[in-house]
């Protein structure tokens, strides 16, 4: 008899220790949902929302001010596919990506290693390579006219200082020059916002990985090339995808310096936008636009992802 009341006493005190923990967990649950749901809402409305509703408006003819919506389908797609503005300033996206992952992310690299060099004064060095950004992005494109001005510019003057007085030109004043002029306005800007990203996670890399390497007497170039480099690639994807999805989308240094002129030689996918959307009152045709910049920065983040993780899976 004794015996069964013991065996009852357990089976009773390790059921109110299984319902204590489970209370435990529901208030934790409630907890988290508690905390991430204002957080959800704000991205739910500003962003799921906003892809849903560009999308609907992008089937409408629609000047954005009055209420005369004309439901016409997929037209402005098609209208899309025919406008060779639009081609010129997908162009133009694609060569500021490329100009990004090859100089962005690579001068960021470069600028975050040289932080960790033995040079005198390093703090100083430190301030100076992020100080473009933070500079205000209209500031820096009013400096760069300037710099560009081809009468009195200093890019110009300190051409005509080295003898070179026959490359003088409007950098951004003419349609072969000024599209890599403000590219690389840009990639000066935003290398150091990568460069910030790679220091912080090369600080994350184990000292003891390199002294093993030392004492088995790798060089520094193999210390890179088989420690930090292999350690900072997921840094390395997620900067791309930053880097795509900043440059798909990109729209105030170009529009303060160009205004996607001359001749449509600057324009990107996000000023044309706001051209059409703002300046012509096309708020359907503007819409598919912007959609259109949302499916392309999808699609591309989408194919790096799965690399990366094949890339994993691999090794």
């Amino acid at each position: 008899m004794q015996k069964q009341l013991g065996e009852a006493s357990t089976q009773k005190h390790i059921s109110i220790k299984v319902q204590t923990k489970a209370a435990k967990k529901r208030k934790e649950i409630l907890a988290i949902i508690g905390f991430m749901t204002p957080a959800l809402i704000i991205y739910g409305v500003y962003v799921i929302y906003s892809i849903f509703m560009t999308f609907y408006y992008s089937l409408f003819d629609w000047s954005g001010i009055d209420n005369n919506f004309v439901f016409q389908g997929l037209e402005n797609y098609i209208t899309l596919f025919q406008d060779e503005v639009f081609w010129e300033s997908l162009g133009n996206n694609s060569l500021l990506v490329g100009a990004s992952l090859l100089t962005q992310l690579p001068l960021g690299l470069i600028m975050a290693l040289l932080l960790f060099s033995p040079i005198k004064g390093i703090r100083f060095f430190r301030s100076v390579f992020f100080m473009p950004f933070l500079m205000s992005t209209v500031a820096i494109g009013i400096l760069f006219i300037f710099i560009y001005d081809g009468n009195f510019g200093l890019l110009n003057a300190l051409l005509e200082m080295i003898g070179l007085e026959s490359l003088q030109q409007a950098w951004i004043g003419k349609e072969s020059t000024a599209i890599w002029a403000v590219i690389a306005t840009v990639c000066w800007q935003f290398a150091p916002f990568y460069m910030i990203l790679f220091r912080a996670a090369i600080v994350g890399i184990p000292e003891e990985l390199y002294e093993a390497a030392s004492i088995d007497g790798a060089t520094a170039w193999h210390r890179f090339k088989n420690i930090t480099l292999p350690l900072l690639m997921p840094i390395i994807v997620t900067s791309a995808i930053l880097s795509i999805i900043g440059s798909l989308k990109y729209f105030d240094l170009i529009y303060v310096m160009t205004m996607g002129g001359p001749n449509n030689s600057t324009e990107l996918m996000a000023t044309y936008m706001y051209k059409q959307t703002f300046t012509n009152f096309n708020m359907g045709y503007g819409s598919s636009v912007s959609f259109s910049m949302f499916i392309i920065a999808f699609i591309i983040t989408l194919f790096i992802l799965i690399g990366e993780r094949k890339r994993r899976g691999v090794e």
